[in-house]
């Protein structure tokens, strides 16, 4: 026998079922706006683990893939777990996109549409954990552009986020193999698999290295050269931008490229050999140059494959005293740490805007000290960080706004990102096997623990524990250059360890710092005024008994 309150009960239910609920948000959800996201067998006929995307533009100057970025248009990413050939992944309105969070953000009206898979290697490394990333194929971790990846044409659609709608993207075109350029006169390279970094990640990882040979090389078989071994972002371009041919007026960077050229090539130009390094990582496009629980032993194989590799094979003194170092920005960063950590094996290093080279300025957090990273908090109210700026102090995005981009192209640092990448050298492993997060990338929140084991990169740090034992191979080898409104306020880091060294004493670090008022981002010497400086430091230190005149000619 029912009683009065079941009976109610059983009519509430009722009528909550037959009139409320396919009224429900929940119901609506299910029947509002998706998009549906397929590869054919013909293109792949294997399953697939790796990230899926969908973005949106309201021009099709550029494929959408291509303006994608911090400032660029929406797009949402999804993690795919073995996805077959003619299956769907959904991006839906709980998936996580930027700068729209949700595809149920964007504004009614017509667009541009294009779908995008990245494709993942399983990685079983040595240290018995398996991950999965995308493996670089010497595009650089561009994974709008890695060959390999698919991407679906170009699809023109009308959207309102209220509506019920699936819009299918069907990903039938393949990114095409990276193609070398070819060897010159002037310019050689080279491309081999790491025994080091292949036995740690359980995938065949290559190293690489572009070389500029000085002017009549060939002509004097018997010289060896002094080397500049350039750090930075991956590139297959040559050292310097040297191009041989005039461009137009109108491309600046080439135009610089060409002026080298004409200075490299002239009577007047110091006869050195100017390398950079290709050596991308499953989480960046560079490794920093260090050994690394996550990304593994990077330091180890540029110090005894790829530059060993070089000096064998091109007519390099391979002497201390004639290898010079010099970068920018994440170069500026290496080759600091190189000369640091290696302060023998380097004759000196022009490290310019590098990387937060004290963590009490990581740009402009302090992650030992302070509690979030993407906000400064007072009593009742929280001001952004500000990630990028220009010279007048005009903010052009925010950390969150970066840290969320990197989020919509990955999780578990597999963005491709700068933040990540910084994760992943700087950051012990979690259990998992992919880096702990120094700080929650939805939030911001700083982890303290994680911050406490990123002191063993904190170069400042790293220069003040050590001083007494480094101090005299580092003495006259750093010279420090940033602009004084960085872009990313990396000046701020430098400052702090400028006032390190000019304190040092027995020795005195005998170096340099400069600022370039109301500079940018990478102020410093570059092109024919970096040659000339490091020329000028290699014949003042060429040790006694030691003859540099036979490339002095």
């Amino acid at each position: 026998m029912r009683t009065r309150n079941s009976t109610l009960y059983l009519f509430l239910l009722t009528f909550w079922l037959i009139f409320i609920a396919p009224n429900s948000s929940l119901c609506q959800n299910k029947n509002a706006l998706k998009f549906n996201i397929s590869f054919p067998s013909q293109i792949h006929p294997e399953e697939i683990t790796g990230r899926a995307y969908v973005i949106i533009s309201k021009t099709d100057k550029r494929e959408p893939r291509f303006q994608t970025g911090y400032t660029g248009v929406p797009f949402w990413g999804k993690n795919i777990y073995v996805l077959k050939p003619g299956e769907d992944v959904v991006i839906d309105e709980e998936v996580f996109g930027f700068p729209l969070k949700s595809i149920k953000d964007i504004p009614p009206g017509e667009y541009y549409l294009q779908g995008f898979i990245n494709i993942y290697t399983e990685f079983k490394r040595s240290d018995g954990h398996t991950l999965w990333l995308h493996n670089d194929q010497w595009e650089g971790q561009q994974w709008n552009r890695s060959p390999g990846n698919f991407y679906s044409d170009v699809k023109k659609v009308k959207i309102d986020p209220s509506k019920n709608k699936t819009i299918k993207l069907y990903c039938k075109n393949v990114i095409p193999p990276i193609e070398l350029p070819a060897d010159t006169k002037w310019i050689k390279r080279i491309k081999f698999e790491s025994k080091i970094l292949t036995e740690f990640w359980g995938q065949p990882i290559y190293l690489g290295a572009t070389i500029l040979l000085p002017k009549d090389y060939d002509n004097h078989p018997d010289v060896f050269y002094p080397v500049n071994y350039i750090q930075g972002h991956f590139s297959l371009r040559a050292p310097h931008g040297f191009r041989s041919e005039e461009p137009e007026e109108s491309n600046r960077w080439a135009r610089r490229g060409y002026e080298f050229y004409q200075f490299w090539t002239s009577d007047s130009c110091p006869r050195m050999i100017s390398v950079t390094f290709q050596h991308p990582c499953p989480y960046y496009d560079d490794s920093y140059a260090v050994n690394s629980p996550n990304t593994g032993p990077y330091g180890d194989a540029i110090m005894k494959e790829l530059i060993p590799r070089i000096e064998e094979e091109f007519r390099i003194i391979r002497k201390p005293y004639a290898r010079a170092l010099s970068g920018g920005s994440t170069g500026g960063w290496e080759a600091l740490a190189l000369q640091i950590f290696h302060p023998d094996f380097f004759s000196g290093t022009w490290a310019l805007c590098p990387d937060a080279v004290d963590f009490r300025y990581f740009q402009i957090v302090n992650i030992y000290k302070d509690k979030n990273a993407y906000f400064t908090a007072h009593e009742w109210f929280k001001v952004d960080r500000p990630g990028y700026r220009l010279t007048d102090g005009n903010i052009r995005f925010t950390m969150q706004n970066e840290n969320h981009f990197e989020l919509a192209i990955g999780d578990k640092s597999r963005s491709g990102g700068q933040w990540d990448i910084w994760e992943a050298v700087y950051s012990p492993m979690g259990e998992d096997g992919y880096p702990k997060r120094i700080w929650d990338k939805q939030t911001g929140v700083i982890d303290s623990s994680v911050a406490g084991e990123w002191k063993k990169y904190d170069l400042h740090l790293y220069l003040k524990e050590n001083w007494s034992k480094i101090g005299d191979k580092l003495k006259g080898k750093l010279h420090i250059y940033t602009g004084s409104m960085d872009s990313f306020y990396l000046n701020n880091a430098v400052v702090l360890l400028e006032g390190f060294l000019e304190d040092t004493k027995e020795p005195y670090y005998d170096g340099a710092v400069e600022y370039g008022k109301r500079k940018p981002h990478c102020w410093g010497p570059r092109g024919a005024e970096l040659v000339n400086l490091i020329a000028d430091h290699v014949t003042k230190n060429t040790p006694a008994g030691e003859d540099n005149s036979k490339w002095k000619y």
